[in-house]
C-alpha cells in the first residue's frame, strides 16, 4: 500500500528515547520542549493535539500511570507532517462530536517529564504548556529546528542523511507502533491514537500483522498445552 508506514524509518524505544533526550540537551529552549516531544512518543500525540495542550488536561499521579484527555485540534502545518500528507493536522473522526475528548493513559516516565515541565517553565497566560519562544502559539518551524539539531546528535552521518526520525511525526508513529507491538489490540490502539480502525489498518498493517501473528502463536501453544493435560 502506499499509505502504509516504512517501518524501516520509525524509531525503536531506544533511539526515541535518545533523541528526546538530544532535545532536552539544547538548552532552556531543548528542556522547554523535552516534553513535548515526550507527548508525541509516549501518548503517541499529533503535534497540533501536544501543542494545544493545558495543564489541566492531565492527571499526573505521584507514581504509576496517569492520563491526557485531548480534545480538537487542527493546526495548518507542512504535509510531511501529518498521517495523511494533508495540510491540517486533523485528530481522529470526521464524524466525532465538535467537543469530543480521547483520554489516553500515559506511562510514569511521561508523567515525569509534564511534572518537570510544570514545575520549570509553568504554563503560559492561557493554560498552555508549551510555547513559541517568544511567545505564542507553538510553530512546526521551531519545533522542527530543535528537531534537526536532535537527529545530528544522535544519528550517524548516513542515518541523518536518510528518512530514518526525518520529521517530528515519526515519534507518533513509533508510539503507535509500540502500542501495536506490546500486543495492545488494534481497535484499543486506534481508540488510543484517534485512528479509525480503518486508518489504523491502512497506515500499519505490517505492525499488525506481527501482533497477529504472535497472538496466533499463543493462542496454539494454549490449545497444545490443553491437549497435554
Amino acid at each position: 500500500m502506499d499509505d502504509e508506514i516504512d517501518f524501516r524509518f520509525v524509531p525503536g524505544p531506544k533511539l526515541a528515547k535518545a533523541l528526546i533526550n538530544a532535545v532536552g540537551d539544547q538548552g532552556e529552549r531543548g528542556r522547554h520542549l523535552a516534553a513535548f516531544f515526550g507527548c508525541l512518543y509516549y501518548a503517541a500525540n499529533r503535534p497540533g493535539e501536544a501543542a494545544s495542550l493545558r495543564e489541566d488536561d492531565f492527571t499526573l499521579p505521584e507514581e504509576g500511570w496517569g492520563e491526557v484527555l485531548l480534545s480538537t485540534s487542527m493546526p495548518r502545518v507542512g504535509s510531511g507532517w501529518t498521517d495523511t500528507g494533508e495540510s491540517f493536522d486533523t485528530r481522529g473522526l470526521k464524524k466525532r462530536a465538535r467537543k469530543a475528548t480521547r483520554p489516553v493513559p500515559i506511562p510514569p516516565i511521561l508523567v515525569r517529564l509534564i511534572r518537570e515541565h510544570i514545575k520549570e517553565f509553568g504554563t503560559g497566560e492561557d493554560g498552555r504548556l508549551f510555547r513559541a519562544a517568544q511567545g505564542g502559539h507553538l510553530l512546526s518551524k521551531e519545533y522542527g529546528e530543535a528537531w534537526k539539531a536532535a537527529r545530528l546528535a544522535v544519528l550517524t552521518w548516513s542515518e541523518a542523511a536518510s528518512p530514518l526520525a526525518d520529521v517530528p511525526y515519526s515519534l507518533r508513529h513509533a508510539g503507535v507502533s509500540l502500542w501495536l507491538e506490546s500486543g495492545v489490540s488494534p481497535a484499543e490502539v486506534a481508540r488510543r491514537a484517534g485512528h479509525s480502525i480503518a486508518v489504523l489498518f491502512r497506515f500499519y498493517a505490517k505492525a499488525i500483522h506481527r501482533n497477529q501473528q504472535r497472538a496466533n502463536q499463543q493462542i496454539e501453544r494454549a490449545l497444545a498445552d490443553a491437549d497435554t493435560e
